[in-house]
């Protein structure tokens, strides 16, 4: 007997999974053949928008990992805040499809953008703001156990403390090669001058290609559990 597969679901699509999915709204998205003036005006809005939403739900997973830190389930903190990390470095990986858009086809397509910038992203402003957040719960739970960043055994994945420690560091060091990737389009693609020329806009992203959401437990590594400093791996 053939399953009947007529749609469920509320919503506008011919099937269940066009409306759970909202394909309809989502793949209406990006401007129309008509609407364009340079058609690579596809690319770019795929990228950035597929980065929008890997952001909100990569925020979304460090706002829980705060919630899990609060209750005392660092284990759990640390599972959620891998899969933001993993989300972030997705968005690192599609930002070589960019390196198929010319300097020249970028100029040309301009004039589509606006004053746009990617520094107005809505979910890069969320994943700063949850990290924010990530940083005070953290810090208010070390506090709670009688303890410092500098006490952390860096490396130790046994301790759930040291582990969740170990899993911050690592989200901060994917949101810095994004960064620094996100640099390097700037320059390859975008035509900006290099950091401290004059007037240059990737002046900026180079400085916060070494901002850290975590700057103590990075400084904690400086220090072996002794006290003294650490050795360098190299």
């Amino acid at each position: 007997m053939k399953r009947d597969k007529s749609p469920v679901l509320p919503g506008s699509g011919t099937t269940d999974y066009a409306r759970y999915m909202r394909t309809d709204v989502l793949l209406g998205l990006q401007r129309n053949p008509d609407e364009v003036i340079h058609r690579d005006e596809l690319l770019f809005q795929v990228v950035h928008q597929s980065s929008e939403l890997w952001f909100k739900l990569a925020a979304a997973e460090v706002t829980e990992t705060s919630a899990r830190v609060a209750v005392g389930d660092l284990a759990g903190a640390a599972a959620l805040l891998a899969r933001a990390t993993l989300a972030v470095r997705l968005v690192t990986d599609q930002l070589e499809m960019l390196d198929h858009l010319s300097p020249a086809d970028f100029q040309a397509m301009q004039p589509a953008l606006g004053n746009g910038s990617g520094a107005e992203s809505p979910g890069w402003r969320h994943v700063q703001a949850a990290s924010r957040k990530l940083d005070r719960a953290f810090a208010d739970h070390l506090a709670a156990h009688g303890t410092t960043a500098v006490d952390l055994r860096p490396g130790d994945r046994t301790d759930p403390t040291c582990r969740l420690a170990e899993t911050m560091v690592e989200w901060d060091e994917r949101v810095a090669l994004w960064r620094f990737r996100h640099y390097q389009v700037a320059l390859r693609v975008g035509g900006h001058a290099p950091a401290g020329a004059p007037n240059s806009s990737a002046t900026v992203l180079a400085r916060l290609v070494e901002h850290r959401f975590f700057p103590d437990l990075w400084q904690a590594r400086l220090h072996t559990p002794g006290g003294g400093p650490g050795t360098d791996p190299l």
